[in-house]
């Protein structure tokens, strides 16, 4: 696999290893021999054999046999599709498609830099597999022209020996991994490596590609790892629109990079090639159908207006929406969600809607069938294509894309701190944020509606500090305090009749499915314990226009256990159920008669405390309580538009406020809230404001806050 030259084998090589004869070699690297084999049937295969004094470590085999699990995620137009496995003298090997062609390194050694149609159609072909194998939850690590294959038909990124997991939280941190010259800054620190590591190394591989030289030089190690982190690159005569995707790539802060789907439709609408050019780029990403993905049986569990977290300009309670089936199979359901596939929504999988549709047309004029189904998959993804701006401590004044709608309004900018602050342009959204690395809370995931088709669609992160990725797998999603773990509310009831939830390991990608309630019931408000043992569910019937509370669930994630507490007491039934301060009691907000209040109960369900006359908790997906749990925070039970901070042992009101909230998203630390501020034409900002009300940060701003509800998580801080 490292390029057409094929080598005599040496007498210590094998002839065979399992069912495959070897005839060659194809190259020698850190990990082991490559050779060129034939399979049973006489089809040519590559053959990648761990090296001898590298077997007995275990830790060595089992990163070697990650590139095989790795690659098998990755849709194979994007890589070497592996075949098999097996082991030889204690030695695993792996066999996957030999892909016939130079590397891109051999290709530019021989005949020179690449520029015009064939340098775009390099970085469409090799940012499409970048999408591709992010998507498939794998960050590559180690891109770089040698591990890019010149194949006859496109580029193929190979080599995933050194590939991690998007999440993996077991990334190597005592020294760095990768080729120096392609090394992102945070690899070279020993800091975990995202997507965004990769967009680096595709950046300097363009560059590479385009001049004949890495964009940060390839001499000694000290002074190459030196420009990475303290230099500007050198992109040559790198033109555009190339070389501004390229910066952006490029930047030192890998939040403000962008991800390879916003890079591909950049490349795609801003191209100076022409039709023809952009024709032969999709079937340089080879033709494929749009995926399915499979899912488990029985009913689908209905979606929930996010205007119970507190969305601006959203109703309190849920709804309306259609209540599922009385039980899994009484009642037929929509053909796009019966068992067995998860469909991709017409349009792609946003509906169509923003400047992806205009990509697809350019696209699609000039391209055949199969490839526009496979850009439609990858291009059409996010609704947002502008790139992230390139880091700068000053961002008081959000990025603007390239080429906004016409109609898109100014944000109203507040004050935001100029220390240390990165913006980040989200995707599927017109928003920017803001954040800090000392922050206490974190963006970890967000919703953008679909008001077409009556449905959020999710942006979860790829890691604590990384970029968010689309994702239709869930209705919503929850991240453990220490990112480990992640709880998805699976949109279909199991085939008994069950709601489950989904813990997800996302250093690795296992699922556990739990079952919760049994239809019609359903759970919403996953919230988590500091620790990340356990989860805490509220019990829902989706009963006609409105949304009841029917209880809680307390679910032990070691265990894989549910303890379900069904209340049935009207008087619970607009409130949502939080941990308590130190997590050994839940509470939710109660209403019978003129009395109301927030409750307490031990995790058996019996009532355990009853604070009366305290105001409506804001039900928001932060919490009601502070981080110590001493303070709980409410709307005012006499002034519903101003803010009241309570003592939760005694009641007892210890500050109000007026401000410029009007929908508090729950506690920024002990001293501070965070909320969102009054629409106007759907521009708001989430802001952080003191206990007196003053205004001291900006978090979010968006020009579309009436589609978007982003959803925080406390780092630890605070």
């Amino acid at each position: 696999m490292a390029g057409p030259d094929v080598a005599p084998l040496r007498p210590t090589d094998p002839g065979r290893l399992g069912s495959y004869a070897l005839t060659g070699r194809l190259g020698e690297g850190g990990q082991g021999v490559v050779y060129l084999g034939a399979g049973p049937s006489g089809e040519p295969v590559a053959v990648k054999w761990l090296r001898a004094d590298l077997a007995g470590d275990a830790s060595m085999r089992e990163r070697f046999l990650r590139e095989a699990t790795s690659a098998k995620r990755v849709a194979p137009f994007c890589t070497a599709q592996v075949m098999d496995t097996g082991v030889e003298q204690e030695r695993p090997y792996i066999v996957s498609e030999y892909i016939e062609g130079p590397s891109l390194q051999q290709r530019v050694q021989a005949s020179g830099p690449i520029s015009g149609p064939a340098l775009h159609r390099l970085a469409v072909g090799t940012a499409t597999a970048l999408a591709a194998i992010h998507q498939a939850g794998v960050v590559h690590r180690d891109l770089k022209p040698a591990n890019v294959i010149m194949g006859p038909d496109g580029p193929r990124v190979i080599d995933f020996g050194i590939a991690r997991a998007v999440d993996s939280s077991n990334t190597l941190t005592s020294q760095p991994v990768g080729t120096p010259s392609y090394m992102s800054p945070e690899q070279i620190m020993g800091e975990p490596a995202g997507p965004p590591a990769d967009l680096f190394a595709w950046g300097c591989t363009i560059v590479s590609a385009a001049t004949g030289r890495a964009p940060f030089g390839n001499d000694t190690m000290p002074a190459v790892i030196n420009r990475i982190l303290n230099s500007p690159p050198d992109l040559g005569n790198l033109g555009a629109p190339l070389r501004d995707v390229v910066t952006a790539c490029l930047a030192k802060d890998p939040r403000a990079r962008p991800t390879a789907e916003q890079v591909l439709l950049r490349l795609l609408q801003n191209s100076a090639a022409g039709p023809a050019d952009l024709s032969e780029a999709a079937a340089a990403a080879s033709p494929g159908p749009a995926p399915t993905r499979p899912m488990p049986g029985g009913a689908p569990i209905p979606s929930t207006d996010p205007g119970a977290y507190g969305y601006p300009g959203r109703p309190y309670a849920p709804g309306p929406y259609p209540p599922p089936p009385p039980s899994p199979h009484a009642v037929p359901y929509p053909a796009a969600y019966r068992p067995g596939v998860y469909p991709t929504p017409p349009g792609g999988p946003d509906g169509g809607r923003s400047g992806a549709r205009t990509a697809l047309v350019a696209v699609t004029a000039v391209a055949a069938l199969a490839a526009v189904a496979l850009v439609a998959w990858l291009v059409l993804r996010p609704s947002d294509t502008s790139l992230p701006p390139v880091a700068s401590t000053d961002t008081r004044t959000p990025a603007v894309s390239s080429s906004p709608p016409a109609t898109t309004p100014t944000p109203t900018v507040s004050p935001v701190p100029t220390s240390g602050v990165t913006s980040v342009k989200l995707p599927g959204v017109r928003a920017t944020l803001y954040e800090r690395p000392d922050d206490p809370m974190r963006l970890t995931y967000y919703e953008v509606e679909d008001k077409a088709k009556n449905t959020w669609i999710n942006y979860p992160r790829n890691s604590a500090n990384g970029s968010f990725t689309k994702s239709t797998k869930y209705w919503q999603q929850s991240l453990s305090l220490d990112g480990t773990l992640s709880a998805g509310r699976s949109k279909k009831y199991t085939e008994d009749g069950y709601h489950g939830i989904d813990i997800i390991t996302r250093a690795t990608g296992a699922v556990r499915t739990i079952k919760t309630v049994k239809s019609p019931l359903t759970y919403e408000y996953a919230e988590w314990t500091r620790k990340g043992d356990r989860l805490l569910l509220s019990i829902r019937n989706p009963g006609g226009s409105t949304w009841t509370t029917k209880g809680f669930v307390v679910i032990d994630v070691a265990d894989g256990t549910a303890r379900v507490n069904q209340i049935n007491d009207p008087a619970i039934k607009e409130g949502r159920f939080y941990w308590n301060g130190d997590e050994t009691m839940v509470a939710t907000y109660f209403h019978s008669g003129k009395t109301a209040g927030v409750r307490f109960y031990d995790l058996s369900g019996k009532i355990v405390t009853t604070l009366d006359g305290v105001g409506k908790p804001y039900n928001t997906s932060s919490g009601l309580f502070s981080p110590s749990g001493d303070t709980m925070v409410t709307e005012c039970p006499d002034a519903r538009s101003k803010v009241c901070v309570w003592d939760s042992t005694s009641g007892a009101e210890t500050t109000r406020f007026g401000s410029d909230c009007s929908k508090v998203l729950g506690w920024w630390d002990a001293a501070h809230l965070f909320c969102w501020t009054a629409p106007e034409s759907g521009e708001a900002s989430v802001i952080v404001v003191d206990l007196d009300g003053s205004t001291v940060r900006t978090l979010l701003e968006s020009t579309q806050s009436d589609i978007l509800g982003p959803f925080y998580t406390r780092t630890g801080g605070g």
